[in-house]
């Protein structure tokens, strides 16, 4: 049987991370990174932007180049999945019926693409934009002359792929389930710009539209059906309603959990020697006043994974990194400071016609989180106020001609 000193499951962004500070940190013990993938780790977020719209090769996306991973001594074996864990006798059985054992594991796993469960749904034609296959799937079809879209879910993903099919010239009608798009994460200022932007770029957007079935003809998908009985006619349908968190065997091998992992201060599971991290990982966040929740960013996953690092090589830190995030949508950059969850009042700084605005969040009066579209200024010296969990005036936060540092 081989052993890893350190296992690592996952190959996305905290597995790679993970790997990367436990080599920056002096562990010279050593590291196998297990992946379902068979290409190196890469940058996701590039998947539903610049790849999909063929400005960045794929080549181009890489975390590091897979060259850097014999080069730090780590063991990359692609293409397999751990589908069982012994947390006493410390071994995983993989789905080649290879076994392992580890000293110390890390479970990176992220989360799978939540999926359409109507009539139809396993029609061909029907896309997620969650991993490298998917997107592939996705570009060769659309080489082969599909015009007529239907993007499901006014989340992030499905505005940047919206956006992206109307860039290549296809018909796109977007469906969102609630009453405006990006509901669970921003607030009315935010979705009713991004609403009119889309519509502006000719994005057919149906608000609070329920899916009744996926309808095809010959095994692939030619419409879809509404609970009103319209049916959207589609040549490809792309479905961005969130993930599911891939924690299976650790739930299974008796991990406490029940949205995703649960995991301490110092990303451990209640599994001896087992860390978990990133999108699939629950933890107390210092910045959404200690609820438990996850966090599906790209900066969790990096930070979690050198908080466990850390701990593995006894340098016991506990995690408290600060939450930001980003979308590009058309010309429009958007970066997020802080969590806005449970938020209780909202304030516009400048006006959303001039494409160059934000949108601040307060709870009980005090700054929790920042949305800036096309204001790098704001976001870069408003983060520091919520860090600062800064109490101000509503007036003095919404004059654009007082620079949001002079607040500190």
């Amino acid at each position: 049987m081989d052993h890893a000193d350190v296992l690592i499951v996952g190959t996305g962004h905290g597995g790679a991370q993970a790997a990367i500070a436990l080599r920056q940190n002096g562990h010279e013990g050593s590291i196998t990174m297990i992946g379902r993938e068979r290409t190196h780790p890469y940058e996701r977020p590039p998947l539903s932007k610049e790849y999909l719209a063929g400005d960045k090769p794929f080549d181009r996306i890489y975390i590091r180049p897979p060259q850097f991973w014999d080069d730090k001594n780590v063991d990359v074996r692609l293409g397999k999945a751990v589908i069982e864990v012994d947390p006493v006798g410390k071994t995983v059985l993989m789905s080649d019926d290879s076994t392992m054992s580890y000293r110390k594991m890390i479970w990176a796993t992220g989360g799978d693409a939540r999926r359409l469960s109507c009539g139809g749904c396993d029609l061909d034609g029907i896309h997620t934009v969650r991993n490298h296959t998917d997107v592939e799937r996705m570009m060769a079809e659309l080489e082969g002359g599909v015009e007529r879209t239907v993007v499901v879910g006014g989340g992030y993903i499905g505005l940047e792929a919206a956006a992206v099919l109307r860039k290549m010239g296809r018909d796109v009608v977007l469906l969102e389930a609630l009453p405006r798009v990006l509901a669970r994460v921003a607030g009315e200022e935010l979705s009713e710009f991004y609403q009119n932007e889309h519509r502006a770029q000719g994005v057919d957007i149906r608000l609070e539209a329920m899916i009744d079935s996926i309808v095809g003809e010959g095994g692939k998908v030619t419409a879809v059906k509404l609970a009103t009985g319209e049916e959207i006619p589609a040549d490809m349908v792309v479905v961005g309603i969130g993930i599911v968190p891939s924690v299976g065997p650790l739930i299974a091998a008796g991990a406490a959990g029940s949205n995703g992992v649960d995991v301490d201060e110092f990303c451990r599971t209640t599994l001896d020697d087992i860390h978990a991290i990133g999108d699939c990982a629950a933890h107390a966040n210092a910045y959404a006043d200690g609820a438990v929740i996850r966090v599906e960013s790209v900066q969790n996953a990096n930070d979690m994974a050198t908080t466990t690092a850390k701990s593995i090589m006894g340098d016991k830190q506990p995690y408290h990194a600060f939450p930001w995030f980003w979308s590009n949508q058309y010309d429009l950059r958007l970066q997020t400071a802080g969590l806005s969850l449970g938020y209780d009042q909202t304030i516009l700084r400048g006006d959303p016609v001039d494409r160059k605005f934000s949108v601040l969040y307060l709870k009980e009066g005090r700054l929790i989180a920042l949305d800036c579209v096309n204001n790098v200024k704001d976001y870069a010296q408003g983060r520091k106020l919520v860090d600062a969990r800064l109490t101000a005036d509503p007036d003095v936060l919404a004059d654009v001609e007082i620079p949001l540092k002079s607040l500190l």
